[in-house]
């Protein structure tokens, strides 16, 4: 396998399957560029795509220093929307998408709350209610440096099952999209494969983001690729410590066996876009701007959410598929960058 450097716009490719992606997914999709992200007519005209995965309480705690043992110290606790598909749901709405989101909560205030903030955003739920788990729930710590710890306590989020899917709600959908951790624990697993059938039935793309490294070495690195492989996602997102982890320490470069279109994240740095053409590799980076932040979190979801909105926007329009990759990721770094300036409000429980 070759890799060619493309560190400047490069004249179309044909990207394998992304040659078929280019007319198959929605062809009877309004022409390009849309008129702005809001209006419901406008909404329902956009390419519809379901997110499937976590809807969660994110629980923050940001002390203003460093934390004694034994002792308190000044700070905030707030309570906002997590879980990553939730999250790049919501951006995808924010961003003027039609987007459904498929997760599973408890039958407590906790999940009521949240799933009307998100549905407040634009963003259509479809969640099931878990009798006997309540709604799942991420502790976050912030240290005043700015480095991020995580308590997860993931309840009904990972209790959702395949008979639990409508396949009505997986019809005329352009994109699919999951975090992998949604793929490799059971129920949650076969309903993401469930969700995978029923999408692709209808002609939908597949994109996954690889989301976090622990549940990737979980059960081992080998067994996790296999199941992202099985996949065959037509878009593989990973930020640079989940391809570390789920290659192995190996170049990102090996992540082209899992799916034809790779985005490497690498925050300020920008980021990586490798395409499969034939035997051949194609590699290019798009630079950002440094963007400073205290709380990170969720960043990654947002981008995923400006790269789906930008790069289904460019198949419709039929744009060249290296330009459309291209605009897609510097669509993505100007979602993150709005969410790390503005991310969840705060959810209210009544």
């Amino acid at each position: 396998m070759s890799t060619t450097c493309l560190c400047q716009p490069a004249p179309d490719v044909a990207l394998g399957r992304y040659r078929w992606a280019m007319t198959s997914p929605f062809p009877n999709a309004p022409p390009a560029p849309y008129d702005g992200p809001s209006g419901r007519l406008r909404r329902a005209r956009r390419p519809h795509v379901v997110v499937f995965g976590d809807l969660l309480l994110d629980v923050v705690v940001a002390p203003e220093r460093a934390v004694a043992r034994g002792t308190d110290v000044p700070g905030h606790v707030l309570f906002r929307q997590g879980g990553s598909a939730a999250t790049t749901a919501r951006w995808v709405a924010r961003l003027g998408g039609r987007v459904t989101l498929v997760c599973a909560v408890g039958r407590d205030a906790v999940g009521r709350a949240l799933i009307e903030a998100i549905a407040a955003e634009g963003a259509r739920v479809r969640a099931a209610r878990v009798s006997g788990a309540r709604t799942g729930r991420i502790g976050v710590v912030l240290a005043p440096d700015g480095e991020r710890s995580f308590v997860a306590d993931r309840g009904a989020a990972d209790q959702l099952a395949a008979d639990d899917l409508e396949p009505a709600w997986f019809s005329a959908v352009a994109l699919l999209h999951l975090p992998a951790y949604s793929l490799l624990g059971q129920p949650l697993g076969a309903a993401g494969q469930r969700a995978i059938e029923l999408a692709r039935s209808g002609g939908a793309l597949v994109s996954l983001d690889l989301a976090s490294s622990r549940p990737l070495l979980a059960g081992g690195r080998r067994r996790a690729a296999n199941v992202i492989r099985r996949i065959e996602a037509d878009v593989l997102f990973a930020s640079g410590q989940e391809a570390d982890a789920l290659l192995g320490g190996g170049r990102p470069e090996g992540l082209i066996e899992l799916a034809p279109i790779v985005v490497v994240k690498r925050g300020a740095q920008g980021a990586s876009i490798l395409a499969q053409d034939g035997s051949e590799t194609l590699r290019f980076e798009v630079a950002t701007h440094a963007i400073q932040a205290t709380d990170s979190t969720g960043a990654g979801d947002a981008f995923d959410a400006g790269f789906i909105v930008s790069w289904l926007d460019s198949l419709a329009a039929g744009r060249p598929a290296v330009s459309s990759l291209q605009r897609a990721t510097l669509a993505g770094h100007r979602a993150a960058a709005r969410h790390l300036a503005a991310p969840a409000a705060e959810i209210r429980f009544r």
